[in-house]
């Protein structure tokens, strides 16, 4: 959902999160550098497919699209967004997120790297996502209808509609979007795809690689 970065305390109830969000922050670095060891092997053993790579934008560029589109209507901790994007999935960076890093699986044609990133998500994102929901459900009274009417990961097709049958209304705003920075993910898309094509021919020149 990416609407909140506040932390509430801790109760019984919810102490879990707590307890798997310090799980998280100890093992996010070192997923991370497994992560790119096992795209670096992979870049090792095989040269990437032009047709993996080719097909892999089909879910790269909508991952993109989606992540810059949320970020210039989210306003973090001043409102309930459920315009946009938000109006279709509670988390539509997450959404986002997860759509870019299948792609560069995909791009590598790699299990390994597709589980890495699988588990990566699941450790990170869980404890944050429930996190988040929790700070929302005590700042904002309409959040658990919104919780009702829109699905946490799965877009729903038509956007959400208030009891009148109107839909909310909003409007991407680009200076969201920049005060977001999320033009970062674009830049690092274009760089991962750059060293698809492009790392392996300029490493060859050094050593022999495996075909």
């Amino acid at each position: 959902m990416n609407q909140s970065a506040s932390s509430q305390p801790d109760t019984p109830q919810t102490d879990w999160i707590a307890r798997w969000q310090a799980i998280a922050r100890r093992i996010r670095v070192p997923l991370g550098f497994v992560a790119a060891a096992l795209y670096f092997l992979e870049l090792w053993r095989r040269a990437p497919r032009p047709a993996a790579v080719a097909w892999s934008l089909a879910l790269v560029v909508p991952g993109l699209w989606l992540r810059g589109y949320a970020a210039g209507y989210v306003k973090k901790n001043r409102e309930l967004t459920v315009t946009g994007p938000y109006a279709h999935v509670r988390n539509p960076l997450y959404l986002g997120s997860m759509l870019i890093a299948a792609g560069f699986a995909l791009a590598l044609l790699s299990w390994p790297v597709a589980l890495v990133l699988a588990a990566g998500f699941a450790v990170i994102y869980v404890p944050v996502i429930a996190s988040e929901e929790r700070f929302l459900r005590s700042a904002f009274p309409g959040f658990d209808d919104y919780c009702r009417q829109v699905p946490r990961l799965i877009p729903r097709l038509t956007p959400l509609s208030r009891p009148g049958g109107e839909t909310p209304q909003g409007a991407f705003s680009l200076s969201l979007y920049l005060r977001h920075r999320e033009y970062n993910a674009a830049i690092g898309a274009t760089l991962l795809y750059l060293s698809l094509t492009l790392l392996r021919p300029m490493l060859a020149a050094w050593v022999n690689l495996p075909r």
